[in-house]
């Protein structure tokens, strides 16, 4: 195999193709950035936090390839992956899944004590979600707490400290990483059922959809609150009011349970997720 074949099958591994996971994982991020520093981050934060939430997920892919590589190999969707097909060792997905998580370290270096000693327990829920896959009934709540601890990192090197609003934005983070990833769910149910995997799709059985709407709800009026306390206005309700139109619309491509329109719902979580934080700066940009 050529150098740029292996790099290529690293590139998968990592899931660069498929920028969905970095993007969901990067606007919860940005929200807590631009609360914490009131719409000004700085420069260099802003770019450690964009690179390195491009290394962790990238890192949080391969660990979640490596605990599900026999797995996958039973799941149409998921089958020809690097590490499920066999193209990739078990030991070379390790070594890039460490390589990664270092890099990322490395790049918090020049920021305050409380930001590396969050990276902790930032690298232990991204290296144990996927695992949880077998124990846990709603596995998604813990991916939520995963994606959504950049969000207390964030506050940490803004203000070195890590006050109530961050936890808030951190539960709304959860309540949507539930509704996109139970999304998510829906279209592997009956493979995940078959090869016994544990996720909120089969936990909410018949009312799926219904979570779903109520885990939208919860993450808007959460981050409402958080507006609220942080004195935000009119632009910022505006983004909220994007926002739930988008959650709407995913209703009616979820309602019917179609594998294609449940995993679309999935995707556009992405614009739900940019329309809060096109809210949170425009708010603090023009006013």
């Amino acid at each position: 195999m050529t150098l740029a074949q292996r790099l290529s099958l690293y590139e998968k591994l990592m899931r660069l193709d498929k920028p969905i996971g970095i993007l969901l994982l990067l606007w919860p991020t940005l929200w807590g950035l631009w609360f914490a520093s009131a719409g000004r981050p700085e420069l260099m934060v802003l770019w450690i936090f964009v690179l390195g939430t491009v290394l962790m997920r990238s890192a949080g892919c391969v660990i979640n390839d490596y605990a599900d590589r026999d797995f996958d190999a039973h799941v149409a969707r998921t089958k020809d992956r690097p590490l499920a097909a066999g193209r990739v060792s078990g030991k070379e997905a390790l070594l890039l899944a460490a390589t990664l998580s270092v890099l990322a370290f490395l790049l918090i270096l020049p920021l305050n004590r409380l930001v590396m000693m969050l990276s902790v327990p930032a690298l232990f829920l991204a290296a144990s979600y996927p695992f949880t896959k077998r124990f846990f009934a709603i596995p998604q709540a813990y991916l939520g707490i995963a994606f959504g601890f950049g969000i207390p990192m964030a506050y940490a090197a803004q203000l070195d400290s890590v006050p109530l609003e961050a936890w808030l934005l951190l539960g709304a983070n959860i309540f949507w990483a539930i509704a996109y990833d139970t999304e998510y769910a829906m279209v592997d149910r009956d493979d995940d059922m078959k090869i016994g995997i544990k996720t909120s799709a089969l936990t909410f059985g018949r009312f799926d959809v219904a979570a779903v709407m109520l885990c939208y709800a919860a993450t808007l009026v959460l981050l409402a609150y958080v507006g609220w306390r942080q004195g935000r206005g009119l632009w910022f309700g505006a983004g909220l009011g994007v926002a739930a139109a988008i959650a709407v619309y995913h209703y009616t491509l979820i309602r019917g349970r179609d594998r294609t329109r449940c995993f679309k719902a999935f995707l556009h979580n992405n614009w739900l997720g940019a329309a809060v934080f096109a809210g949170i700066a425009l708010d603090y940009w023009l006013r």
